[in-house]
């Protein structure tokens, strides 16, 4: 089938050729940009909601939660779960499609599992892609689920309109958040598990540690309990992720995360792009080896010698040479 093909099905509510979309776009495939460039213009619509924390704090129970939650309201909902790789396929290891059966059978829920593939942010590389082709089929509310890398999950704050940390009592994760960073991101905090411990605690250490971080502007994110095994406060939660996107909406801050999130977009494919095309022209040139062999003997340092590789690049004529355009492939 062809990707218009794939693209038009997707857009008329075909599951299955949404996902077919969405493996075209993670696998790097050629005709993953073609499917991106498709959708670009009717992405933009739905809210996107980070939600990350350290591992076993219930994120994946608390998203399930508020699924059925937004589903009641009649709002259809898309589910990014970023899970750790399989060091053998590559493949996500943890199936969020087991964590959420309720809603395997709801064509008002798309649940995607994908691996980091040894990316060290927390999310995986296609993610915003992935959210993208979602948003474009039509989904009111994106959730993007990140691994519990702990320090290495502040990434997840580009790609959401509202970033929700969750987080237990009991383990000191309060104080080992704010060591990492994440306090810094997060819009609105999450105490799940509040049957557990002592969740008045957790609640007030946060709450402490937020007001040693003022320079938030006039959002003060609120900190809510939660049992998400039996939807408790649950509401009450996603209630403040939806307060966050109206003071965003009220204040023009929505536009401007949307606006600044596209730029990082194309910073991100210049960049994968320009190492593409560097390391291409480098291996074609020959060097590599004889320039790691001068390494190994001290005659060079790495850095040197990557210097001398990128300037032979830059100064090839086949690096002058632009791509061809999207019209020139089709005249």
């Amino acid at each position: 089938m062809s990707t218009d093909s794939l693209v038009e099905e997707a857009l008329a509510g075909s599951p299955q050729a949404l996902a077919r979309l969405i493996s075209l776009v993670e696998d790097g495939d050629p005709e993953g940009q073609a499917v991106l460039r498709a959708l670009h213009p009717r992405a933009g619509r739905a809210d996107l909601i980070g939600v990350t924390g350290p591992p076993g704090v219930g994120k994946s129970t608390l998203v399930d939660a508020w699924t059925a939650s937004l589903r009641r309201g009649g709002k259809t909902v898309g589910i990014v779960a970023v899970d750790p790789s399989s060091p053998f396929t590559g493949g996500a290891l943890l199936g969020d499609r087991i964590r959420m059966q309720d809603h395997s059978t709801d064509p008002g829920v798309f649940i995607r599992s994908m691996a980091t593939r040894g990316h060290l942010g927390g999310l995986a590389p296609a993610t915003a892609d992935v959210a993208k082709v979602l948003d474009a089929a039509g989904y009111d509310v994106i959730f993007i689920e990140t691994v519990g890398t702990g320090q290495a999950e502040v990434d997840v704050v580009g790609a959401g309109d509202t970033v929700v940390i969750v987080l237990v009592p009991g383990l000191g994760d309060a104080v080992q958040a704010m060591k990492a960073g994440i306090m810094e991101i997060g819009e609105a905090f999450v105490v799940n598990k509040a049957d557990h411990g002592d969740a008045d605690r957790t609640v007030a250490e946060i709450t402490m540690l937020l007001q040693l971080n003022p320079d938030r502007g006039d959002w003060r994110p609120p900190v809510v309990k939660t049992v998400a095994t039996s939807a408790r406060g649950t509401d009450d939660a996603l209630a403040a992720i939806e307060a966050h996107r109206r003071f965003l909406v009220a204040n023009g801050l929505l536009e401007r995360r949307r606006r600044d999130r596209r730029r990082a977009e194309i910073l991100r494919v210049v960049e994968s792009k320009a190492r593409d095309r560097a390391l291409d022209l480098i291996r074609r040139g020959g060097r590599l080896d004889e320039l790691a062999e001068r390494v190994y003997r001290g005659e060079l340092d790495p850095s040197t010698a990557a210097d001398e590789l990128l300037t032979e690049s830059a100064q090839s004529p086949q690096s002058a040479q632009s791509p061809p355009s999207d019209a020139n492939r089709q005249s």
